[in-house]
């Protein structure tokens, strides 16, 4: 299995805190990854690390087993687009890119200009007087345009409508489902990442809790209805994620190493987006991560 980005007890810190700490993960070459966490979780933080505009100051990142800081032979195969969507903003598209082919040694300008045009963005508007939505748009054919092995996307439709979201994110698996390109996307809006996305790294409190498929995970998790939970699991329960009580009942949102079959427990299955919640709900109490379908 070949690894586009792999950290190692990877960590960030400002002055006492820590934005990202003992963070851990593989992530294999043509998944389309979501990375989800609350503000302050360190997804802007891993992803600025991957890009190489940060040093750690613990452990180690390696994207296709270098290290991207100050690496420009690294960093000619990612692409990035920063939650900000950062352009030059009294340039147009065009301009950006033409840019774009003296900044880049290689460069695809027809890309670009192909998916400006249909996307009906005018070429010849500064991209200032461009909608939130177009700006996007623009910057995300900007990062296409590099033929990148490694596209990061911080937050990219944070600040757009769902019409306009539904267009980045068709666009954008459109644009790389023939280029085989791996991609790591921060969103906090679940809904759409689990129309898009096929792998899963979820942060909270500055470290990784969770990574692996999205079909590994969602079959490694169940919920569980029954009796007042006494506190030991049923047999098939490696894990109790997330617990909820009345005086007669639990609900426990589970990681499962095997068949459930006591009868005074009901099973049923849960989304991508229960699971997520259960894992940032409860991520200040857990102390390391679990990791699906990847070898350590």
């Amino acid at each position: 299995m070949d690894v586009v980005l792999e950290a190692d007890q990877l960590g960030k810190r400002y002055g006492s805190t820590w934005a990202l700490r003992d963070c851990t993960l593989r992530l294999p070459a043509g998944r389309i990854a979501a990375l989800v966490g609350p503000n302050g979780a360190g997804k802007s933080t891993l992803l600025h690390m991957a890009v190489g505009l940060l040093r750690p100051d613990a452990g180690a990142v390696r994207v296709f087993g270098q290290s991207p800081y100050n690496n420009t032979s690294t960093l000619a195969d990612i692409g990035f687009v920063a939650q900000d969507t950062p352009l030059y903003r009294d340039f147009s598209a065009a301009e950006l890119v033409t840019a774009g082919a003296k900044l880049n040694r290689r460069w695809d300008a027809a890309l670009a200009r192909n998916r400006l045009a249909q996307l009906g963005i005018p070429p010849d508007r500064p991209v200032d007087k461009l909608s939130g939505g177009q700006r996007a748009q623009v910057a995300l054919a900007l990062a296409l345009a590099k033929r990148p092995r490694l596209l990061l996307l911080d937050e990219p439709v944070a600040s757009l409508d769902p019409l306009a979201r539904r267009e980045f994110l068709q666009s954008l698996m459109g644009s790389v489902a023939d280029a085989g390109t791996t991609v790591l996307l921060s969103s906090h809006l679940l809904a759409d990442l689990e129309r898009v996305c096929d792998y899963l790294i979820v942060l909270q409190s500055a470290r990784v809790q969770l990574t692996g498929t999205v079909d590994e995970i969602a079959a490694g998790h169940r919920q569980l209805i029954g009796p007042r939970h006494d506190g030991t699991p049923p047999a098939g329960v490696a894990a109790v994620v997330r617990a909820s009580h009345t005086d007669r009942q639990s609900t426990l949102l589970v990681r499962t190493d095997g068949p459930i079959d006591d009868p005074s427990w009901a099973v049923r299955e849960v989304t991508i987006e229960d699971i997520i919640l259960a894992y940032l709900a409860d991520g200040e109490t857990m102390t390391s991560h679990t990791e699906w379908g990847v070898p350590a």
